[in-house]
């Protein structure tokens, strides 16, 4: 199976995101997975520009010349899309999403319908295929993460492809400095591990490997006077 796993994270390995990404990474190749890593941040990527000349005068080819070309034939070749990054005011970061925004050209401009939807259809070469999210929030509530969700899940249907459900780690900042300070946290990172294992061998992550990622590290009033004695006074 061919993965692409877009690390939407401007700290890329260096953050959360890319913490426990490198786990689930070896998951997914540990179960026999051709894993493709590609950074949004980074990319010398324009913003669409809605123009719509990949629908019309150049099909299925964007006018600006920069390195979305290369993404677009990684994108179409990948049998299941990894979309990683750190929760941005209730979404996916900046960079994430300029590089979906401009992966139109995959579709066709004209409408079918698909589950009484109207859709664009696929080009030809470009596989349906699944798609799955991995996210950190700040935040403890796992709540934080439903606008983000709820997007995907929309990304998924207008890229026809199959939404294989999201791996959630909420206040993950805290989980370095824990480990750093004596914390028994390994089981995080075992279960992120198993859970790219479970993608590729089932189709699916199990529940209980989800719940054990996003434990409870420290209770919440915890959380919140660490917050207050980082930030309070500045």
């Amino acid at each position: 199976m061919k993965v692409l796993v877009m690390n939407g994270s401007p700290r890329k390995d260096r953050g959360a995101t890319g913490g426990l990404l490198k786990h689930f990474i070896k998951g997914m190749e540990e179960a026999g997975a051709e894993v493709d890593l590609l950074y949004s941040k980074g990319l010398e990527l324009g913003d669409c520009r809605g123009c719509f000349n990949c629908w019309t005068s150049t099909p299925g080819k964007c006018i600006q010349d920069d390195e979305m070309a290369a993404v677009l034939s990684r994108i179409a070749d990948a049998d299941l899309v990894i979309l990683a990054t750190p929760v941005y005011v209730d979404g996916m970061t900046g960079s994430l999403k300029t590089l979906l925004d401009r992966s139109i050209p995959l579709l066709h401009g004209a409408f079918e319908l698909r589950d009484d939807h109207c859709r664009h259809a696929l080009r030809e070469g470009v596989k349906a295929g699944k798609i799955a999210l991995l996210s950190v929030s700040g935040f403890t509530e796992m709540d934080n993460f439903d606008p983000l969700i709820a997007h995907v899940k929309a990304i998924s249907k207008n890229m026809n492809r199959e939404y294989v459900g999201a791996l959630l780690r909420p206040y993950a900042w805290i989980i370095e400095p824990a480990l750093k300070q004596g914390a028994q946290l390994d089981h995080i990172y075992e279960a992120t591990k198993q859970a790219g294992y479970q993608l590729i061998s089932n189709g699916k992550m199990e529940e209980a490997t989800l719940t054990t990622i996003a434990a409870e590290i420290l209770p919440r009033d915890e959380v919140v006077k660490l917050m207050q004695q980082n930030y309070g006074e500045k």
